[in-house]
């Protein structure tokens, strides 16, 4: 029978007990026991393997396989107590195990290692989130192409130095995020198939001396193919640097996103109003409705950032293979993608709710100038010098300014009194929707372009 547990699996060399405080100190069952059922897979197709190659009998095999399914089921019951003494999630399970079907659950190490368990695990772990996070990203990016069909006439105005420059389309600047996110599925997509490797059967660092087969096991647990090098299967954590960068990029495009929901919000914008199932109150001020979802998601980019900053910082310097500074590749992945699911999902519930405030947004399109190019482009196609029309246009500017008045406000005698070039036709030129529509060079603001880019998303999403 198995040691008890409080005599370490690994002890047979050791005359002295583990002080306290190393053992807490020492142990990762308090967040790696998240990667329990992928351990248990990981362990299900280990002793499948070990069966085929006659390293344990079927009989063997068929026990372990059982006593490892049952223990998945009282996980999922939640009657397993983790024990901090077993330290991590692989002895836990062992343990669980060999009380459950005796001596026999000690088989199941035979020709594994932790080293290469940790590393399948953490590999099957990560698998699983990208995959729910390039699903989650194809959903949000869909709510963006329909923001973008649903307000195609929606004229707001497009900004350089968080000033008005020129006016676009709302649904031009839906779909410059949906741009932002297919990259980001892209990375993900990518990230997943260098991910797409099996450790297992690596051992400690060098490979083992059994006769297994390692492509048997990759195939069972989805893996397109087993590690080629064993010393670099063990310390290789490039998958997990690599999705936490990804990760960081995706939260700053969504930050982006969150600060201009938080400004459009705003009383000084109000160019659109967010659900009260997505926002807050205050404690004192009876009047105010706060984006804190979006706040939430500005402020949780800096975490996210520190994870990958975590993680690259502690492999820096770590000789081949594996060490114990390792253990800290975890906490930050495990926290990084349960941020960014939970927070594609928020999106998922929050944009498709927003309501848009067309006649500000249009308003403060006009009010700010942003046809002034399109005058001054007017005027350098009648011949004058451009920088001399840039002028023309200048003067009417201040004149609007002084006067609160936007351009197509000032009556045209006023305008020839700048320039003798300036007809009636100006106003058809200077119109917001001409000025939009216009731009209809690939990829710009017009609504013929930006009807192409709905079409040419909505073909790449799947959606009619």
């Amino acid at each position: 029978m198995s040691k008890d547990s409080s005599s370490k699996l690994w002890g047979g060399r050791f005359s002295e007990e583990m002080d306290s405080l190393v053992e807490e100190f020492n142990a990762s069952i308090s967040f790696d026991q998240k990667m329990a059922f992928e351990d248990i897979d990981g362990s299900i197709a280990h002793a499948t393997m070990l069966a085929n190659q006659k390293i344990i009998t079927k009989e063997e095999s068929k026990k372990i396989i059982k006593g490892l399914e049952s223990i998945a089921i009282d996980i999922t019951e939640g009657k397993i107590k983790w024990q901090q003494s077993l330290e991590d999630i692989h002895m836990n399970i062992e343990f669980e195990l060999t009380k459950r079907i005796g001596d026999l659950g000690g088989k199941l190490h035979t020709a594994r290692s932790r080293n290469d368990q940790v590393a399948t695990d953490f590999r099957l772990y990560l698998k699983k989130q990208n995959e729910t996070i390039i699903d989650l990203l194809t959903e949000t990016m869909k709510v963006f192409v329909e923001l973008a069909e649903e307000h195609i006439d929606a004229i707001m105005p497009g900004y350089t130095h968080l000033q008005v420059a020129q006016p676009i389309l709302f649904s031009h600047h839906m779909l410059a995020y949906y741009q932002m996110l297919l990259r980001d599925q892209d990375r993900f997509i990518h990230s997943l198939e260098r991910m797409d490797v099996s450790p297992l059967g690596s051992g400690a660092l060098a490979g083992t001396g059994f006769n297994i087969d390692p492509w048997q096991t990759a195939q069972i647990l989805g893996f397109q193919n087993p590690a080629h090098n064993s010393l670099d299967a063990i310390s290789d954590r490039d998958f997990v640097i690599e999705f936490q960068a990804n990760a960081s990029i995706l939260i700053m495009h969504l930050s982006r996103l969150s600060e201009e929901m938080i400004l459009w919000t705003s009383q000084e914008f109000s160019f659109i109003k967010l659900p009260d199932s997505h926002t807050t109150g205050s404690s004192i001020m009876p009047q105010k409705k706060n984006a804190d979802v979006s706040e939430l998601i500005r402020g949780k980019t800096g975490r996210i950032y520190g994870n990958l900053m975590g993680i690259l910082t502690v492999m820096k310097g770590l000789p081949l293979a594996f060490n114990k500074d390792m253990q800290e590749d975890k906490e930050g992945a495990f926290d990084t993608a349960e941020t960014i699911i939970i927070i594609l999902k928020l999106l998922l519930t929050m944009m498709p709710k927003i309501k848009l405030n067309k006649k500000r947004m249009y308003y403060a399109a006009g009010r700010a100038y942003s046809n002034a190019t399109d005058f001054a482009d007017y005027l350098a196609k009648k011949g004058l010098p451009f920088r001399e029309a840039h002028e023309v246009v200048g003067k009417l500017v201040a004149i609007g300014v002084a006067e609160a008045k936007d351009l197509e406000d000032i009556p045209l005698t006023r305008m020839q009194n700048i320039s003798e070039l300036i007809e009636a036709d100006v106003f058809d030129v200077i119109r917001l929707e001409h000025v939009v529509n216009v731009r209809n060079s690939y990829g710009g603001t017009s609504s013929e372009q930006v009807s192409l880019q709905i079409a040419n998303a909505k073909k790449i999403l799947g959606l009619k």
